[in-house]
């Protein structure tokens, strides 16, 4: 297994002492099921709003309940090792509920990050994180690049 795909607990334990050096967590969560330039760029943007980017990427099962009985394409193991390949990610961990908000809790990071499509107020567990003095933040979306247009594109080949 990679060393960056980490259970909760285990991940929250490893958090709390790289705060305690005055790193600062960034996290974002999503299905990342084919992975793109957009997910990429997305991550790149993210990481350099601190020091530590960890990922909070929806299961098997939370998947297919937010996308529907065809999705994910990737299993929940191919998508955390394809994303943890990735240079900017630092952890990845796999939550099976709908919403990330019981992770962002207990994980505690000072930067909540989600793309440019949500408006701040609607971003889940982002009252927490600013109760707890860190910021929400939007990253623009890379043009034309999405998921749900490459499974489209796949469809009509």
């Amino acid at each position: 297994m990679n060393k960056k795909i980490l259970g909760q607990k285990k991940l929250a334990k490893i958090l709390a002492k790289a705060r305690a050096k005055g790193k600062r967590i960034v996290f974002t969560n999503g299905c990342f099921d084919i992975i793109h330039a957009g997910h990429v760029k997305y991550l790149d943007d993210a990481k350099k709003l601190g020091d530590i980017l960890v990922i909070g990427m929806n299961s098997d099962k939370s998947v297919k309940a937010l996308k529907g009985p065809s999705r994910p394409i990737n299993s929940q193991d191919d998508r955390a090792s394809v994303i943890a390949a990735l240079e900017a990610v630092d952890f990845v961990t796999i939550f099976g509920e709908e919403t990330p908000e019981a992770l962002i809790k207990r994980l505690k990071p000072n930067v909540l990050v989600k793309g440019g499509d949500w408006k701040i107020k609607d971003i889940v567990g982002g009252d927490f994180v600013k109760s707890l003095g860190g910021k929400v933040a939007r990253i623009p979306f890379l043009k034309g690049r999405s998921t749900s247009a490459i499974i489209k594109k796949l469809i009509r080949l």
